[in-house]
């Protein structure tokens, strides 16, 4: 079964991170599918509207660490870049509804949403710094214009989480809901019903004054991205990192 699953429900798209087992951590080959979901469903006349959502508990752990220690893609002809490449530029509504943890791109992703949905429980967090990388997906732009100078700082520079009411006074969520795949899903509906053309323009239109300055921060940050992953102080915040998931899991096993 593939970790990335779509499903059509009239003209919207959910596309569904599906390896709940590893809490959705992303691997090269679920980058890989990601983009080739989205750039078809782009390309699609018959779609309207993609919802991004998951299964099991949580939305996505981030990336894969083991997977980016054993094949870290520092080229822009990797999957995570040709991902990357299609969230920036998908012209149609695109719908999240997140549950659990969002991590690192996890969250950065949400940036390029139209419309994001939120369990009560959620938890949003960008720790790159912390396992000596830095910010990506356009999120060293997106997020401070979003939340202010400090905030992002803040929470760049220390990797804290922060909750989903927080992220709906920070502008990232718009609603939050028991149910957030049901509300999520209701408003790609919503959407899908109105006349495309006039959906895919006034995005366009509410993305044109940003959309060049985020591409050109999105080359900047893959550039020092690639560099960090390759990096002896990276690879030894990654063994902290794995050091200290295996204890907690050996603690949790007693």
């Amino acid at each position: 079964m593939s970790n990335i699953t779509t499903t059509a429900s009239g003209s919207v798209l959910t596309i569904a991170f599906n390896r709940p087992e590893k809490m959705n951590a992303l691997t090269r080959d679920m980058y890989a599918d990601l983009a080739q979901a989205l750039n078809e469903a782009a390309g699609d006349f018959a779609i309207r509207a993609v919802l991004l959502t998951s299964t099991g508990d949580h939305f996505t752990a981030g990336n894969d660490i083991r997977d980016f220690m054993e094949h870290p893609p520092t080229t822009q002809d990797s999957t995570v870049a040709a991902f990357l490449g299609a969230i920036l530029e998908f012209p149609k509504p695109l719908i999240a509804a997140v549950k659990g943890n969002a991590v690192g791109v996890g969250t950065t992703m949400l940036l390029h949403c139209d419309v994001v949905v939120a369990d009560p429980g959620a938890r949003f967090s960008m720790p790159f710094a912390s396992l000596g990388l830095v910010p990506e997906a356009g999120s060293s732009l997106l997020f401070p214009a979003l939340v202010g100078y400090q905030r992002a700082a803040k929470i760049f520079m220390t990797g804290e989480s922060f909750s989903a009411v927080e992220a709906k006074e920070m502008g990232l969520v718009a609603e939050i809901s028991t149910d957030s795949h049901g509300a999520a899903m209701a408003i790609a509906t919503q959407i899908a019903a109105q006349p495309p053309t006039a959906i895919i323009n006034t995005k366009a239109l509410i993305k044109a004054s940003k959309h060049d300055a985020v591409a050109a921060v999105m080359k900047a940050e893959f550039e020092l991205f690639s560099l960090a992953l390759t990096s002896d102080e990276a690879m030894e915040a990654f063994m902290n990192f794995m050091a200290k998931k295996a204890a907690d899991k050996e603690k949790d096993g007693k």
